[in-house]
């Protein structure tokens, strides 16, 4: 009786183990990085994260947040997939499924870089160019010295925002190649 028993415990132990491995794939996986910089007011950190959503790169979405030190949202600006993607095609193989979501992984890894951040995000010498979307504001930022950050939209356009003291907002400054 004690063997059949024994084996009744490890046939149980088996089924289980098995089961719970099973499980069926998520039908929306995320992730997300938080990095935190100061932006809107020098003295403080504002929260800045990029999260990626969806299972599929049909279904994918690339969603940028800029939070405030006391928790308001300042900029959210949400990036398909399948439009990132399109941009790429032409230079690299993005044919397969799985290359396509190495590559928004990438993307997602990359966009809180480092060089993304600029500090401040315009100098005194600099001087504005046909790619600078506002000139006022581009001035504003010269005398406020306040930081800005750059992210990618396609291979060939990157768009430069920085936080507008005067009119409490987050705007374009630059966007170009």
């Amino acid at each position: 009786m004690k063997p059949v028993f024994s084996l009744f415990l490890l046939s149980l132990f088996f089924f289980a183990c098995t089961s719970s491995g099973t499980k069926q794939p998520s039908e929306n996986t995320s992730q997300e990085k938080t990095v935190l910089k100061s932006f809107s007011d020098s003295s403080k950190l504002d929260t800045f994260k990029v999260g990626l959503s969806g299972n599929k790169p049909k279904d994918m979405l690339l969603t940028f947040r800029i939070i405030s030190s006391d928790g308001k949202e300042l900029y959210q600006k949400v990036l398909k997939a399948t439009e990132l993607l399109d941009n790429y095609k032409e230079t690299l193989d993005l044919s397969k499924e799985k290359d396509q979501k190495n590559f928004m992984t990438e993307e997602l890894n990359e966009f809180l870089d480092e060089e993304n951040f600029l500090e401040p995000a315009v100098t005194p010498e600099e001087k504005p160019d046909q790619y600078t979307a506002d000139k006022l504001f581009y001035e504003e930022l010269q005398k406020s010295r306040l930081n800005g950050f750059k992210y990618r939209i396609s291979k060939e356009t990157k768009v430069y925002i920085a936080w507008s003291v005067k009119e409490h907002k987050v705007k374009i400054y630059y966007k170009c190649c």
